[in-house]
């Protein structure tokens, strides 16, 4: 009988530790807009930036975008002036992701610690790779992030290290043939939430056009598995019209500045300025 019982109260702990877990996870906040949107079916788009001015970081961050695509692979930007980035425009809707330089844990825990809840992992061409950045990524259980520190929970609350699991995302990038190859195991890799197709490097490595009969097997290629993974499915804006796809990087600062000033140069003026320079 003692045994029994024994049995019986160890039952009940795994049963309602259990049954914490799951209220738990139901309750955990989440303050990610992007994930939302994506879990509801949504489309999202991020201007792309890859200068260090707040100015103008912030402009775009509360321009309409869901997400800002922040360019540290490509561009001299560093984690100090993207913190600062980040914070001076710490209330806008525009969710920061960052496209890190590699998998590596200094780039992927220095991302996370300065605030992106979007980390974008280049040249992913083996499950082994996007498995590291989620790694690095996520908090134990899921990973190995280690607590460090940062301005993360200046940004997201006293709960950041309790809800920061649920919230940042990884985004897979395919950019090679070789990618596309394995782009079923990549995208089948738990915590992996959007697979993209690198539209003008998948044409670099492979030699390919858009357009080409072989081009378009290899993005038809990472469709499928990716949406039979249930994964979201990414791309460049210009793609918006394709079946599939969620989640797009728009134009970069410069690019979005010219077509700013050429429409503008565009617009006939009338009225009065209130102020020199301002619109009419």
């Amino acid at each position: 009988m003692p045994n029994l019982f024994k049995r019986s109260v160890v039952a009940c702990g795994f049963v309602c530790m259990s049954l914490l877990q799951m209220t738990q996870a139901q309750e955990m906040r989440i303050y990610n807009t992007v994930k939302e949107k994506l879990a509801r079916g949504e489309q999202v788009i991020g201007g792309t930036v890859t200068t260090s001015d707040p100015n103008m970081y912030c402009s775009m961050a509360n321009s309409g975008y869901d997400f800002l695509w922040i360019e540290m692979q490509h561009s001299p930007l560093t984690y100090q002036e993207v913190a600062r980035m980040i914070w001076a425009c710490k209330d806008a809707p525009a969710i920061p992701f960052v496209r890190v330089p590699d998998a590596t844990a200094g780039d992927i825990q220095k991302a996370t610690d300065i605030g992106a809840l979007g980390i974008i992992v280049p040249l992913v061409d083996t499950a082994e790779k996007i498995e590291a950045a989620v790694q690095y990524a996520h908090y134990p259980p899921i990973g190995i992030r280690s607590q460090g520190g940062g301005q993360y929970r200046a940004l997201w609350g006293d709960d950041y290290r309790e809800s920061a699991n649920e919230n940042i995302m990884l985004v897979a990038m395919i950019e090679a043939p070789a990618g596309v190859e394995e782009v079923s195991w990549i995208a089948a890799v738990d915590h992996v939430d959007v697979v993209m197709v690198a539209s003008t490097d998948l044409g670099s490595f492979s030699g390919l056009r858009q357009g080409d009969a072989q081009y378009e097997s290899m993005v038809d290629q990472v469709r499928q598995a990716t949406l039979a993974a249930g994964r979201a499915l990414g791309g460049p804006q210009a793609w918006r019209e394709r079946e599939g796809f969620q989640f797009f990087q728009g134009p970069t600062d410069a690019n979005l500045l010219r077509l700013g000033v050429e429409e503008s140069l565009a617009t006939l003026g009338s009225g009065i300025a209130e102020i020199e320079g301002s619109e009419p």
